[in-house]
């Protein structure tokens, strides 16, 4: 199923107002239903390595996997949807690519990627994720982040020890609990959703959780909304104007209608005529 007219994807990164160059990385296939964020580290260029290994090899390796298999489709044995399967094979690939060019080469040492997947498919989104790249969701008036970070901060927050309004204010925002690429293997977290016609989507590098709050990154969604590409753009604008610490990257997603994968003969020869 192509998914392009389904899903209206607008994107925008940029280096932000203090470094020198830009470590994230995004990337789309929309008639597949995919997108990826990375927001790379390591050494000078290669965080940028990293991120960019990130978004190329799982944009590749899933486009094909997607022409060949349809995400849905449970696997008889595991009981397992497809797209499960993909998104932990394919990371784990990912991972071990960049583990071993830091490995292998010096000048990559200790590099390793934040990462945010979001996978439509049959009126859902399966949402696979390391780090604290973040994907939030806007349901009518109601914006809410929907990934939790792996960060010490929130370790903090779930622990009792801090205050979500306290973690906002502390010095310690960028210590993740996992990445990719890091160590020779890493569990991403992942988890299925249900959409609806009109849902946003925001997948974001933290250059903009950091810098403006969810309160107004909502705020600013409600009034842009109808307009993705302009709505991306004033996020990272925004995330600029108080102070732009970090490189800032962001991709939206809305849902036009309904995408039901085909589940028998009579709902293919209906999506003929859709």
């Amino acid at each position: 199923m192509d998914l392009s007219q389904v899903l209206e994807i607008a994107s925008h990164t940029d280096a932000g107002m203090v470094r020198s160059h830009n470590e994230d990385s995004i990337a789309s296939v929309a008639d597949k239903g995919l997108v990826v964020l990375a927001d790379g580290m390591g050494g000078y260029n290669a965080g940028e390595v990293a991120s960019g290994m990130a978004t190329t090899v799982l944009t590749t390796e899933l486009r094909q996997l997607l022409e060949d298999h349809a995400p849905h489709e449970v696997d008889p044995q595991s009981g397992q949807k497809a797209a499960l399967k993909m998104l932990q094979q394919q990371i784990a690939k990912t991972n071990t690519s960049i583990y071993q060019a830091s490995q292998s080469q010096r000048q990559y040492a200790g590099m390793g990627t934040t990462l945010v997947v979001a996978l439509f498919y049959d009126n859902k989104v399966m949402v696979a994720h390391i780090g604290d790249s973040r994907l939030y969701r806007m349901r009518g008036d109601e914006f809410n982040q929907v990934s939790k970070d792996h960060s010490l901060l929130q370790e903090q927050i779930d622990a009792g020890m801090l205050t979500k309004e306290q973690a906002e204010r502390s010095s310690n925002k960028n210590l993740v609990t996992r990445a990719l690429g890091i160590d020779p293997a890493v569990e991403p977290e992942i988890h299925e959703y249900d959409t609806r016609p009109g849902d946003i989507y925001l997948l974001c590098s933290d250059g903009l959780s950091d810098m403006v709050s969810d309160e107004d990154i909502g705020m600013t969604l409600k009034a842009l909304g109808a307009n993705l590409n302009l709505a991306a753009q004033q996020l990272v604008q925004m995330a600029n104007d108080n102070g732009g610490r970090d490189n800032v990257s962001v991709i939206l997603i809305r849902i036009l209608r309904e995408y039901p994968a085909g589940h028998g003969l009579a709902s293919k020869i209906l999506g003929w005529f859709r």
